[in-house]
């Protein structure tokens, strides 16, 4: 189990994570296929192997992984495009919803992140020497939740001016103590810490997506497009949950939400998944590292790679990230665009926020082992 180190906390204090990302329009598609793999790649489900409940098997392939080159809105750290392949894989058809996690809550005791009490010995240690203790109105149990501005906002690099540290916001409190999950059972769970996805994750036997099996799965088959659904922009509003309007003063909701949206409430990819785009980010166990994948460019094709050995990120030197993928309700065109495949965001350990949340894969070798 990770060390509770309150980054969210910390992310009050120095205000330093980052958003989202970016958009494109395709360049050439092609399917992925099943091809002749010198690397071993296990394609096919083996005969007379049952697909877990909720899950479907993600054929291996290889693939272009990263933005295009007519990505013109991809940030720096999407690029260079490299190769990749990955071994076939169970993966969650969906998020995993508030109802899920209730269950795995009720059967272990588990208490996330968000709800703990804050120990601002620990928390110092991740700030620079003589920071001065605040105010014990900040140092409760609580996370961060998406507030609209009232003005169209000149800079949108200050991410302050919407999200509120909220006393009291978590799993069952979305916007804070005075809000339930009641009714949104079927919504993905949010305000998830990486330390409360792999608890989750042992309990229920599986694990954590790499990225490169997150962003194969998320192209459903197409290597090379923008999209998890394809090139075409103007499908948005009907394929994922996303922010279309003014961010972050008003949102049109022609996609017929305002925050989460229940899962599956839009069509699924070609591979069977849905949400690989839009409504909540999506935890990876890949460390983030901004220089990861230049050094992936000069190795040639990779198989199953398993992200940076160590965290770097230049903007956000204090933190140990990881990976982060599919963007979220609050993705949109006048600020970001990270409902796109090779989008990525690097986000601290104990960062629980209103629009992250997770879902899980079993490797074939583990799934038979089980068995």
């Amino acid at each position: 189990m990770y060390k509770r180190k309150h980054f969210h906390i910390v992310a009050i204090l120095i205000f330093i994570f980052w958003g989202c990302e970016d958009k494109s329009k395709g360049g050439n598609v092609q399917t992925i296929g099943n091809q002749d793999y010198d690397m071993n790649i296990i394609v096919e489900l083996p005969k007379n192997t049952e697909v877990p409940k909720g899950m479907v098997w993600i054929s291996g392939g290889e693939f272009h992984r990263g933005a295009i080159a007519s990505d013109t809105m991809a940030m720096a750290h999407e690029r260079p495009v490299h190769r990749a392949a990955v071994d076939g894989f169970f993966m969650d058809i969906h998020e995993v919803t508030n109802e899920q996690f209730a269950k795995f809550i009720k059967e272990t005791g588990y208490i996330t992140v968000a709800e703990r009490i804050v120990d601002w010995e620990e928390i110092k240690q991740q700030l620079p020497i003589g920071t001065p203790r605040p105010h014990d109105s900040i140092l409760r149990p609580g996370s961060l939740v998406f507030r609209k501005t009232q003005t169209v906002l000149p800079n949108l690099y200050d991410y302050s001016q919407w999200w509120k540290w909220e006393i009291s916001a978590n799993w069952k409190n979305p916007q804070g103590l005075e809000t339930t999950i009641e009714g949104k059972e079927d919504h993905p769970v949010v305000h998830i810490a990486y330390e409360d996805a792999l608890a989750y994750c042992k309990w229920a036997g599986k694990r954590l997506p790499t990225e490169a099996e997150w962003e194969y799965a998320a192209r459903g088959g197409y290597d090379g497009a923008p999209f998890t659904w394809g090139t075409k922009r103007d499908s948005l509003s009907l394929k994922a949950n996303t922010w279309e309007g003014e961010f972050p003063v008003s949102n049109t909701q022609i996609d017929g939400h305002e925050r989460t949206a229940p899962v599956m409430s839009f069509p699924p990819n070609d591979f069977g998944l849905y949400d690989m785009a839009g409504n909540v980010w999506e935890w990876t166990s890949d460390w983030y590292n901004t220089d990861y994948y230049s050094k992936l460019n000069n190795i040639g094709m990779v198989k199953n790679p398993l992200g940076a050995t160590t965290p770097y990120n230049p903007r956000n030197p204090l933190a140990r990230e990881k990976v982060l993928k599919g963007g979220s309700f609050l993705c949109s065109d006048s600020y970001c665009a990270s409902y796109r495949p090779s989008a990525r965001m690097g986000t601290s350990l104990d960062s629980g926020m209103e629009h992250l949340g997770f879902r899980t894969v079993i490797g074939l070798d583990d799934y038979i082992k089980k068995k």
